[in-house]
């Protein structure tokens, strides 16, 4: 299937590692061009490195990146201006920054709040005027399969996935109108190298294998797993699909997907 993806423009906070990379390794396979930040020079620059050897001869997009400190909101809004600038346009935007898990404390709302929901919000609202000028217009926001069930107690990073995941949905009636499209990716448990269960499985093997027990499929994700997805649904491929919350968790969530 053509996924309708080539010459498009994509815009990836925070996208240098994990389920981020991953998905701008399947945009410019798909002869997407693709703009990432993330705070770290060297972390962007091995990515750099990584998406230029992606794709097929004559199919590859391009991959630009810069180091970003997304927590700053003005450094992180001048990213997106740039970016948009210096690829012709922003038809995807996409935010993988994330504060992620840990205690509850005060410091662990603040960073979840600053990096879940304000850097998505900061994001589509920088990238929405270019976004208006494509012609296959899509945003995809990425929450997580805790935002739709609690699954590890009271986290606040739990709270602030369903925040954007809420903000997502209204996102999509209100722009739905306009032609861009406006979906969710919630993945579960995703085993990524050097990632947050990459750790537990070292350290707390005993906590991985009673979580790796609850998944009916026996197994974690894996990042291109989410990625492969992602791109879909950023893709021009379905455009009558709009506030949709895809969760891609091998069925660890229990509820019934409505």
């Amino acid at each position: 299937m053509d996924l309708g993806l080539k010459g498009l423009r994509a815009v990836l906070a925070g996208a240098s590692k994990g389920i981020g990379r991953r998905v701008a390794e399947a945009l410019v396979a798909e002869g997407c061009d693709v703009a990432i930040c993330a705070r770290d020079r060297g972390g962007v620059d091995d990515a750099l490195k990584l998406l230029g050897g992606t794709g097929a001869e004559g199919q590859r997009g391009r991959a630009i990146g810069a180091s970003v400190d997304i927590a700053d909101a003005d450094a992180y809004k001048g990213w997106i201006e740039s970016a948009t600038a210096e690829l012709g346009g922003c038809d995807i935007f996409m935010c993988f920054s994330s504060g992620g898990g840990g205690a509850v404390t005060e410091e662990m709302w603040q960073k979840n709040f600053d990096l879940d929901v304000m850097a998505t919000w900061r994001g589509i609202e920088t990238a929405l005027p270019h976004l208006r000028k494509s012609e296959h217009p899509s945003i995809v926001v990425i929450s997580s399969s805790v935002s739709v069930e609690p699954s590890f107690g009271p986290q606040t990073y739990a709270a602030m996935k369903a925040a954007i995941t809420n903000y997502a949905g209204a996102m999509a009636t209100k722009l739905a109108p306009e032609g861009i499209r406006v979906n969710t990716v919630s993945p579960g448990p995703i085993m990524i190298e050097g990632g947050d269960w990459d750790k537990i499985k070292t350290h707390r093997p005993e906590i991985y294998e009673a979580n790796r027990a609850k998944v009916p499929m026996g197994r974690l994700g894996n990042p291109e797993e989410v990625a492969r997805a992602i791109a879909f649904l950023a893709s021009p491929a379905c455009p009558f699909l709009i506030g949709a919350n895809l969760v891609i968790d091998g069925g660890f969530a229990k509820r019934v997907q409505h």
